[in-house]
């Protein structure tokens, strides 16, 4: 197998995703806000996910010892650079997830739910306990629990292939320019929200997916199994952003 069949094995689960109807129905700053406050999960998600990858790719214990090889190590460490220490508005060091609650905020959006999630890492508990303990729709829970289960797997490739084909990628085309039209009604509330999927349609789209395929190269190379396994779960990853989103449109409608 390899990159090409992986990325013709998903097009129909991608194209389910990228046909969403939430889309469409971001329109006013309460629907944002609400998008948002769901969204913000896969955001924090993703970064447990990228760390997880590099836990499995270099050594960060303490003596160091080499780990992997240099190519996938240059991979994810330049991934990680520019996702966990990026630049704001202002040009001040922030990770992309912080830059997002930055968007929040500007946004009016609650962050309660988010923190909460946050606050029990801090304070050690198990996260499982603390996704199924969550005051959250059942489409927000199974999107963590998959990428939980995933980063436990250990499985490099499978991880890698989730990070690649099923993550952020997909969000900024979609509905950035609805967005910036909203930002036109209620000038100054989303500044900070398009900024970020600026930054994801400039970094992810290009640099950061480039490095993710060479990545998924590597740790398949030759194996016939390890491909099958990173196009099996980069499929299941697209299924459960499509669920995801019809759980964040279910809120937007009963709200």
């Amino acid at each position: 197998m390899s990159i090409t069949k992986i990325q013709e094995t998903i097009a129909p689960a991608r194209a389910q995703v990228v046909a969403h109807p939430l889309y469409a129905q971001l329109q006013s700053l309460d629907d944002v806000r609400t998008f948002m406050q769901y969204h913000v999960f896969a955001v924090w998600d993703f970064m447990s996910l990228l760390k997880g990858l590099q836990q499995q790719l270099t050594c960060v214990d303490v003596p160091w010892v080499p780990k992997g090889s240099a190519a996938t190590r240059y991979l994810i460490n330049e991934i990680v650079t520019g996702e966990e220490s990026d630049v704001d508005m202002d040009g001040n060091r922030c990770s992309h997830f912080e830059l997002y609650e930055k968007a929040m905020q500007q946004a009016g959006a609650d962050t309660s739910g988010i923190q909460s999630l946050i606050n029990g890492a801090l304070a050690g508990n198990n996260i499982k306990d603390s996704i199924a303990a969550a005051e959250l729709p059942e489409g927000v829970k199974g999107f963590l629990r998959f990428t939980f289960e995933v980063i436990a797997s250990g499985k490099a490739h499978i991880m890698a292939a989730v990070f690649t084909f099923g993550r952020e990628d997909l969000i900024p085309d979609m509905f950035y320019a609805l967005v910036k039209e909203l930002d036109k009604k209620f000038p100054g509330k989303l500044t900070t929200f398009i900024y970020y999927l600026e930054r994801h349609i400039e970094v992810d789209g290009d640099h950061h997916s480039q490095l993710a395929m060479q990545m998924v190269q590597e740790l398949c190379g030759n194996d016939e199994q390890k491909w099958n396994e990173a196009a099996q779960y980069a499929q299941q990853s697209l299924v459960w952003r499509h669920q995801l989103w019809s759980a964040i449109l279910d809120e937007k409608v009963f709200l």
